[in-house]
Formats: structure tokens, sequence, C-alpha cells
């Protein structure tokens, strides 16, 4: 059994990590465009990309995980492993029904708590969509 302050522990640690890659990928894209070297125009458009991006990509991947937790790529892991099976000698010996693939995996996979990776991603995307609201109310000129 777990204590409440160890899962708290790691709760906060799963949150570090997450917050620590997407703040890695924020640091090379602006590293990547040059920050300092242009106007504040450029720099406000500049700090937009760099949390948009890692907030994107680390929301759609939760979205892949939360995806595949449910399920959904369990026919391609099936067909996957049947084509490799074909060309191995003896192969076809290991062969199961899909329904029984698909029961057997669903029972072997884990409910993980990833939630640190979406709310992490959402948080970077909200600051991203704010440098951008910033710079449409300060800066856009039609």
């Amino acid at each position: 059994m777990r204590s409440v302050k160890q899962e708290t522990k790691e709760t906060l640690i799963k949150y570090a990590i997450c917050f620590g890659i997407e703040a890695l990928i924020a640091f090379l894209v602006i590293w990547s465009k040059g920050f300092f070297a242009h106007s504040t125009a450029v720099n406000i458009q500049i700090l937009s990309d760099a949390f948009f991006v890692p907030g994107v990509l680390m929301t759609l991947f939760a979205g892949l995980l939360y995806v595949s937790g449910e399920g959904a790529l369990i026919g391609i892991g099936f067909v996957l492993r049947n084509v490799v099976l074909t060309f191995i000698p003896m192969g076809r010996v290991k062969h199961e029904r899909y329904i029984d693939y698909r029961t057997r995996k669903l029972s072997e996979a884990k409910k993980q708590n990833d939630n640190c990776i979406l709310f992490t991603g959402l948080f970077f995307l909200a600051i991203g969509i704010i440098f951008t609201v910033i710079w449409y109310v300060n800066f856009y000129q039609i």
C-alpha cells in the first residue's frame, strides 16, 4: 500500500517532468528563432509559437494515449502480428482469433493516470493563445 504522501510526490514528479519537457521544447523554439534579435511584435509572435507548439504536441500525445488505452489501436497490432507470423516458419501455429487477441490485450492493459500530459499541454496551449491575442490586439494592422 502506498501512502497518500508518496502518491502526491509521484504525481508532482510526473507534472514536473511533463512541464520540463514542454519548457525545453519552448526554449528550443525561442532559441531557434533568435528571440533577442527582433522587435517586440516579432518577439511576441515567437513566444506565441514557443508555447503553442509544445502545448499542441503534448495535448495531441495525451489524446493518442487515451485512444490507445481504450483499445482503438489493438486491431493494427493484430494485423501486424499476423503479418510477421506469416513469414516465420510455423508461425501460423501461434495464430489466435481477433476476439481472443482483443480480450487478452484489454485484460493486460493497465489504466494509467496520464492527466499530467494533458493538463500541462493545455496550460502551455493557453499561454500560447494568450500571447497570440496580445499580438493581435497590439500589433496586428489590417
